[in-house]
């Protein structure tokens, strides 16, 4: 077995935090070796966090950070964005984007069973790339990455709520389904939402993990109802709220009419909505092992994962399914690409659903499924940054005081103050400088960068740490590179098209300021963590404790 300082690339969990050599006792600087700080590179001995999450909660914890409610609601603003969508067919493009997620799944499912610990991916990326490439990458394609898409996510849940309130009957909340309409009231809407959430999760941290458990058990039975309704009204129910609209020359034939093209499937023109499914879903099976050390059981790090992709993949294309089957496929690929129906109509599998329904009450239920499964990506999206920010302060590269949690609560306190702040800042520049949550689709860029890398640590990984010629050695391998091509293609997609995409200035500046940003943290880290005696480059050969 290699020693932590002979071994580059990982050394071997039973390896203990105070065996890594610190700077003091290898160098010496002409004037002695300098006393190493109790406690050695890492921050302490155990990161105070609980395993309290169990297989049921890993799954609910993944599904949700998912995003499958927000993206069945917002998938027309990407449609009415899209240069065509002649043959875009969302049910085959579920499919592919599924198979795409498959090595990224195998990924994820190996290296957790190896190095299950808080921060996921970040510690067998910093451990197989090194400490500079590891944290910086991660600070900006997870860390940062992380509250742009929350203050997306805060934003969709008021959309939700505005757009439930119209569709039962509620005129006075038409302003906060419509993007820029009230940029004051959404975003003082979306940051009380968020604030409330944060605060929960600091005082109440496991009433966070049973909150997202609890709204994902009734999203779920919200898309069931939503489909049954949507199958019990048919086509004449769809076309009759069509015509409840009272849209000037609309109508459900005129709609259906409109679309020219391909009536079933065009692969290439499908292909263009990949990033819809990479921006909201299938990557994002990383939720649970961001909290790997909060997990119980083999059978959670072993299973989270791969139940997660199939029970997102059913969760995502049924509903599409069933639009394409009732409404047809004309009319659903032009009602969903129709800017007024979109933007002014919120047009969407949920709004049909409710609108194909006689009964007050299933529409209750459908909206409420709506808006719950959306708020859960964000109580989940709050503790997954936090678990990020604690591992980089663990390791030394974020200030230490950020890896602190409260003996009393036992929540990271200060990283959920950090997120809170920022989200909220970024709430408001969407709101009131775009007047839309899509122009925070660009920051997303980050995330498919950083998942490429988490590939290539795989694959580094798999060759420098499993025994050669193992059937696990060569999957893990390969899965690792397959993963580095789907992201490549995912970051020229979202790049190609910064129209359809949110590139602006604000998510590209993000993306770029969090990069630089992580640069000069790990050197400033570097050179304050050497003038107390430690050299944190040590941090990266070794796994963290629990």
């Amino acid at each position: 077995m290699q020693q932590v300082g002979c071994n580059k690339y990982l050394a071997f969990p039973n390896i203990m935090p105070s065996q890594a050599p610190s700077l003091a006792e290898n160098h010496r600087d002409g004037r002695g070796a300098r006393a190493r700080p109790a406690g050695g590179v890492f921050v302490r001995q155990a990161t105070g966090l609980v395993k309290n999450v169990s297989l049921v909660d890993s799954i609910a914890i993944n599904i949700s950070y998912m995003s499958i409610g927000a993206a069945l609601a917002l998938i027309g603003f990407t449609m009415a964005s899209l240069p065509t969508v002649n043959g875009v067919n969302l049910v085959y493009g579920s499919m592919i984007a599924a198979v795409l997620a498959l090595p990224q799944m195998v990924v994820y499912t190996i290296m957790q069973r190896h190095v299950s610990r808080t921060g996921g991916d970040y510690v067998w990326m910093s451990r197989s790339l090194g400490g500079f490439a590891g944290s910086t990458l991660t600070f900006m394609g997870m860390t940062l990455e992380t509250m742009p898409y929350l203050a997306l996510i805060a934003l969709s849940v008021v959309f939700a709520i505005g757009s439930v309130g119209v569709n039962l009957g509620y005129s006075s909340v038409l302003n906060l389904s419509i993007g820029g309409a009230s940029p004051v009231e959404q975003f003082l809407l979306a940051s009380l939402i968020f604030a409330f959430l944060v605060l929960l999760n600091i005082f109440r941290p496991r009433s966070g993990f049973k909150i997202i458990s609890a709204f994902w058990a009734i999203g779920i039975f919200a898309i069931v109802i939503s489909v049954a309704s949507l199958l019990v009204a048919g086509r004449e129910g769809v076309v009759n709220y069509i015509s409840s609209l009272n849209i000037a020359n609309t109508t459900y034939r005129t709609i259906a009419s409109s679309y020219s093209g391909s009536i079933t499937f065009n692969f290439a023109n499908t292909l263009l909505i990949m990033p819809f499914f990479a921006l909201f879903s299938y990557p994002w099976f990383n939720a649970a092992p961001s909290v790997g050390s909060e997990l119980k059981g083999g059978a959670t790090i072993r299973w989270s994962t791969p139940i997660s992709l199939f029970v997102a993949f059913v969760l995502l294309t049924v509903p599409f399914a069933a639009m394409y089957y009732v409404g047809g496929f004309a009319f659903t690929n032009a009602a969903l690409s129709n800017a007024n129906l979109v933007y002014n109509y919120s047009f969407n599998f949920w709004t049909l659903a409710m609108g194909v329904s006689g009964s007050f009450l299933v529409k209750l239920v459908i909206g409420l499924g709506w808006i719950l499964f959306t708020v859960a990506v964000l109580a989940f999206g709050i503790i997954t940054i936090s678990r990020y920010l604690l591992a980089q302060a663990f390791d030394r590269f974020l200030p230490e005081r950020l890896a602190y949690v409260s003996p009393k609560y036992g929540s990271p306190v200060i990283a959920h103050i950090i997120d809170l702040v920022i989200t909220i800042a970024l709430i408001g520049l969407a709101s009131f400088l775009y007047g839309t949550l899509s122009s925070l689709y660009g920051v997303l860029v980050a995330a498919m960068i950083y998942f490429a890398f988490v590939g290539l640590a795989a694959t580094i990984y798999a060759w420098k740490q499993l025994n050669r010629g193992t059937r696990e050695r060569n999957m893990l391998a390969l899965a690792g590179l397959l993963q580095i091509l789907v992201f490549s293609y995912l970051t020229y997609e979202f790049l190609a098209y910064p129209s359809v995409w949110g590139g602006n200035p604000l998510a590209y500046g993000y993306v770029v300021a969090s990069f630089v940003a992580g640069i000069v943290i790990y050197v400033v880290s570097r050179s304050r963590q050497a003038a107390r005696g430690i050299d944190i480059s040590y941090a990266f050969r070794e796994i963290p404790p629990e």
